[in-house]
């Protein structure tokens, strides 16, 4: 990964900003101090902290990094920037703790019914036509890929394992959010229950998620200390809901969401 150069008040607050452009904790990046910074006279002739930095070598650095340059990526480069619409700002709540209607009184009879219209009729016909789709895309990828696929509950599980699995997980998995999605859709189709399928490989969305977290917890420290809003990229509503949830019950800090899809994202601020 390429080194970045950051500026702050201090090499501390260097520090601290690195981690949040990088997406990791402050502890897994290793950096170098290129000037301490002053604080010059009664403020005057005050010189800025610099630091170059990067995130240490991990498995998911090495995941993340595409392996190749398709023409797709090419054609994108040469596509003119499109501009974004202004976001109208309204009070929005946060996603993850959306009330959902409740109904007190449902019988024991209802609910059985509800259980089992989640669960499909055929489970091995579910798992054979996951199994048949995701061959099928991986022949016309030329992959050698292990499908194991079983079901908990209502929730198909898939998990992958072969070489280059990083082709398979994609920039920060968006690849394979787009494969689930595929697969649920052949899953689903003409059934009158409906399956939750989720995709992993290579323990990703664990590891994916403490990623978030990690960030989570840094952007709250930068908040309380700047007493500044941050607004952090935009993610899908997956992982909004990891930020959310990580700084739930922190006493200092809230977040929510702003902007429309797929452009959404979590802004973390100061409690009042």
């Amino acid at each position: 990964m390429d080194y970045i150069k950051v500026s702050a008040k201090t090499v501390s607050d260097a520090i601290i900003e690195a981690s949040i452009q990088l997406e990791t904790s402050s502890d897994n990046i290793e950096y170098e101090v290129l000037e301490n910074g002053s604080s010059g006279f009664l403020g005057f002739g005050s010189k800025p902290a610099v630091i170059r930095a990067r995130k240490k070598e991990s498995v998911e650095d090495i995941l993340d990094t595409p392996l190749f340059t398709t023409q797709e990526s090419k054609v994108k480069k040469e596509e003119k920037p499109v501009k974004k619409e202004p976001v109208r700002k309204e009070s929005i709540k946060k996603e993850s703790f959306k009330k959902e209607p409740v109904f007190k009184e449902v019988s024991e009879e209802v609910k059985e019914v509800v259980k089992v219209s989640r669960i499909p009729a055929n489970k091995e016909e579910v798992e054979q036509s996951a199994y048949e789709f995701l061959q099928g895309v991986f022949k016309a990828m030329e992959m050698n890929v292990e499908i194991k696929a079983e079901f908990s509950d209502d929730t198909l599980s898939v998990d992958l394992n072969g070489d280059d699995m990083g082709v398979l997980i994609g920039k920060r998995g968006q690849t394979l959010d787009s494969l689930q999605y595929l697969t649920s859709l052949v899953v689903n189709k003409g059934k009158a229950s409906y399956t939750r399928v989720k995709l992993d490989t290579e323990n990703y969305r664990n590891r994916r998620k403490e990623t978030l977290e990690n960030l989570a917890r840094n952007i709250a420290f930068k908040v309380k200390k700047t007493k500044r809003p941050v607004f952090l990229e935009p993610m899908n509503p997956y992982e909004r809901r990891i930020i959310h949830s990580a700084l739930q019950n922190d006493p200092y800090v809230t977040t929510h969401s702003e902007g429309e899809e797929p452009y959404r994202k979590v802004v973390v601020t100061l409690k009042k």
